[in-house]
């Protein structure tokens, strides 16, 4: 590629990126303003009076949820991540949050199904209200966005999962938001239980 033409290819770059930046912007206030808000307020319930959170998922799912765990965490809550090695057994009086597009994912399931045989409460997020993930739960949030597997979709021109996880995200800020916003702690005193070994 000469010069002219390795310029000319270049400054195509900030247009495409201004043009994706939109289609994604637009494609998560659709599909967010399209969620149930009392499924997240009856979420942000089950999470107020559960003794202790659980959360899992897997891929990028399970990496939304981490985040989520940390600000719970910042409230004080008690609150654990299936997997790591410090999580403690779920018990009767606990919460298992999981998220999982399609409803369908192996170990996503089975820490449902492990949960609930605990005597646990389950609250799935999820995008199909068919699933088993969403038979399983006591709690559930659909989130209206294409599967990670529906790669003709309508309703995403983004890859493989994507507005799901980024309206999980945003799902879960509410969530948070919502629980904040009952307490009368300043943003100063959940500070006070950020990481400091970092």
């Amino acid at each position: 590629m000469d010069a002219v033409a390795e310029k000319a290819a270049l400054n195509q770059t900030p247009a495409q990126a201004a043009l994706n930046l939109s289609l994604i912007q637009g494609e998560i206030v659709s599909t967010t303003n399209a969620i149930d808000v009392g499924q997240l307020a009856v979420l942000a319930g089950r999470i107020h009076r559960a003794e202790r959170v659980f959360l899992a998922g897997a891929g990028r799912s399970g990496l939304v949820l981490r985040m989520a765990a940390m600000r719970l965490m910042h409230l004080g809550l008690t609150v654990h991540v299936a997997g790591d090695t410090t999580t403690p057994a779920i018990t009767s009086g606990d919460l298992l949050v999981v998220a999982s597009g399609s409803g369908t994912t192996a170990g996503v399931v089975k820490a449902a199904e492990t949960a609930i045989a605990a005597g646990a409460d389950v609250a799935a997020v999820t995008t199909n209200p068919e699933s088993p993930l969403a038979g399983l739960a006591d709690a559930l949030v659909i989130i209206p966005a294409a599967q990670k597997t529906d790669h003709g979709s309508s309703l995403s021109r983004q890859y493989s999962g994507s507005l799901f996880e980024q309206s999980l995200f945003l799902a879960t800020e509410a969530v948070f938001q919502t629980l904040w916003e009952n307490t009368d702690e300043p943003a100063e005193q959940l500070w006070l239980r950020h990481a400091n070994l970092e």
